[in-house]
């Protein structure tokens, strides 16, 4: 697996910014949807969505942008996610933004918004490297709604 990418479950990898080589080497690692979280022009140093877009489409895979500022998570950006994941079925995702960890959190409230074990998510997102404290008590609220 690449070094950058970081698995969140069977299906979910997370990762820092990709470029056109990443889309290849996830390809080889069965991955059929990238989701890209980074804002356009978030900084001078990124590889754009269209580039990484048209590479994905190159190499036979699903693209979609949800992206996420520093200004927190909203319910059409969670829903997003959500979907996304229900697209993704049993075949690999990957989702990236500048350092993983947005991706991260907006996996981790998706899966709590469907119902998720919250323990099993921070089991899960350590062990990749990252911590959901930030989203603690939204990730508690969703896991508190009715079914």
């Amino acid at each position: 697996m690449s070094e950058k990418f970081r698995q969140l479950n069977d299906v979910v990898l997370v990762s820092p910014q990709i470029d056109a080589d990443d889309v290849a080497a996830a390809r080889e690692l069965g991955v059929a949807l990238i989701v890209n979280n980074r804002p356009e022009g978030e900084a001078d140093d990124q590889t754009p969505g269209p580039d990484i877009a048209q590479a994905a489409s190159e190499a036979g895979l699903d693209y979609v942008a949800i992206p996420v500022t520093h200004a927190g998570f909203s319910q059409a950006q969670v829903a997003a996610m959500r979907a996304a994941l229900d697209q993704a079925g049993e075949s690999r995702l990957l989702a990236y933004c500048r350092s993983g960890t947005r991706s991260t959190l907006l996996w981790a409230l998706a899966e709590a918004s469907a119902g998720a074990d919250l323990d099993s998510l921070r089991r899960r997102a350590a062990a990749a490297g990252y911590d959901l404290g930030p989203i603690a008590a939204v990730l508690e609220m969703l896991a508190a709604r009715p079914r």
